[in-house]
């Protein structure tokens, strides 16, 4: 209690008012700015958690990411540079010599032996060039250039490898949706039947067992609900393993949209064919390992010929015997007898300089008969390359083959499953409207709801896969993966 006369312990700051305004504007807009970079935070951490890939995304980054294609990339970098020394054979090769010898000991001259001490020193740089050879060199860069050529194409068939494989996994993921979906729709109807159930149950007019029926056909719609979006978690996750991404946890795809109504393909397999024998990579690499195979033997052939090459060098040489100095004697003008000495380094290497040319002709006459066993090898190595080429075009053949039956008889089971799905549907409400009228029990109801949702399942599985079998024949018809 206050005493009389006293006053509450009020704190008072001794400012003005414009002073006070301007404190409360300040610590204002130091909350504006604080709640701003919180929002901004906010909105950075989930439009990062909610990122959602779509099939181009996933189908780009796998194809950047996969060791496979990182491994055939190398392949090619290895062929594009044979190419490029294939190329380069074409200029002449320039080297250098310098040698050093030194020799210590006596010789023998005549029957005489000698002190021989001498030290030697050249140097010469030569250039060497092919002149002739029957075009082995163009042979060749045009071989290797075939060799990069199926290389590349081996990079094309790995990514469309993996794009139909992302594609296929990506509708597994739209099914597991769509089912997850029809789970949850039959668990809201087992909700409201239970809810039904429990309050006439509670007034008396339904006994107990029509509560437990509710309570279980509930608790069994709830287990289908979970077990739905465990499958959707397995397809996000294997889905995530193709991409081979650290963070899986957070990764989730666009769903795209799919019609309610599907229409049969119209395409036969020979239209396709016709259009995939001259699109995909696979066989293009074949008829180009096909070539490089027939330029190999042209390049073998080129060893039945002469090969003439040329050369030019310069070189010069010094010379000093170590044990003396006096090279001999000879007369002066008078015929007096004058001391010949060496040289010194510079002297030699000037008095001694020269220059070579030569032209050089290597005639195969005989060599085991190596040459033609070596022709003959490339002869069946192309045999070899055509007959690689004929299994590719059957495989892709039994391919788009498989796909084309794969369309029809989805599209079949689609039709079958719609029609079913029609009738459990019509007896669904038949159910429901005989329950709610009491000529039927809860049992009855659960049952139709239960064939209802079996069915929507078959519709969204045959659907699923019709749509992929169609995406099969568009990436063989050269229409690329597009969902």
């Amino acid at each position: 209690m206050k005493k009389n006369g006293a006053r509450p312990n009020y704190f008072f700051f001794d400012v003005t008012f414009s002073q006070f305004r301007s404190l409360i504007v300040y610590n204002f807009s130091l909350m504006l700015k604080k709640v701003f970079c919180i929002s901004l935070l906010s909105i950075g951490v989930l439009g990062f958690s909610q990122k959602k890939w779509t099939i181009q995304e996933c189908v780009d980054y796998a194809i950047k990411n996969n060791l496979q294609v990182q491994a055939q990339a190398y392949n090619k970098d290895v062929q594009t540079k044979n190419l490029e020394m294939a190329k380069r054979e074409y200029l002449p090769s320039v080297s250098g010599t310098i040698s050093n010898n030194a020799n210590f000991g006596q010789s023998l001259v005549g029957t005489t032996s000698i002190r021989n001490d001498s030290y030697y020193n050249g140097a010469n740089v030569g250039a060497n060039i092919l002149v002739y050879n029957n075009g082995r060199l163009e042979k060749t860069v045009r071989k290797t250039g075939f060799d990069v050529e199926a290389s590349l194409q081996d990079i094309e068939t790995i990514k469309n490898n993996i794009a139909l494989q992302i594609a296929q996994q990506y509708l597994s993921v739209m099914l597991n949706r769509e089912i997850k979906k029809i789970s949850e729709s039959a668990m809201e109807n087992a909700q409201k039947l239970y809810d039904r159930a429990k309050i006439t149950t509670d007034v008396g007019t339904t006994a107990q067992t029509v509560l437990a029926e509710a309570t279980a056909s509930l608790a069994r719609e709830k287990q289908n609900v979970k077990t739905a979006q465990i499958n959707v978690d397995k397809a996000l996750f294997a889905m995530a393993q193709i991409l081979q991404l650290q963070d899986y946890k957070t990764f989730d795809v666009v769903d795209i949209p799919v019609p309610d109504e599907l229409t049969p393909q119209t395409e036969t397999v020979d239209e396709v064919l016709n259009i995939a024998y001259g699109s995909q990579p696979v066989i293009k690499a074949a008829e180009t390992r096909i070539k490089a195979a027939e330029a190999q033997t042209e390049v073998v052939r080129t060893n039945f010929y002469p090969t003439i090459s040329a050369a030019a060098g310069i070189g010069s040489f010094y010379n000093n015997l170590l044990n003396k100095n006096t090279l001999g004697y000879g007369l002066d003008a008078v015929g007096n007898p004058v001391a010949v000495t060496e040289r010194n380094f510079t002297q030699q290497y000037s008095d001694n300089f020269g220059q070579q040319l030569s032209l050089t002709a290597n005639i195969p006459i005989f060599n085991k008969g190596i040459t033609k066993l070596q022709v003959e090898q490339t002869k069946i190595n192309e045999l070899v390359a055509k007959n690689n080429l004929e299994q590719q075009k059957f495989q892709l053949k039994q391919d788009i083959q498989q796909a084309q039956f794969n369309a029809d008889s989805n599209y079949e089971i689609y039709v079958s499953a719609m029609e079913a799905e029609r009738s459990t549907k019509l007896a669904l409400d038949f159910a429901t409207k005989s329950y709610d009228a009491g000529r039927s029990t809860i049992y009855d109801v659960t049952m139709a709801r239960n064939n209802y949702a079996n069915a929507q399942g078959s519709v969204a599985q045959a659907k699923y896969n019709y749509l992929f079998s169609i995406k099969v024949l568009d990436f063989y018809a050269g229409r690329g993966i597009s969902l």
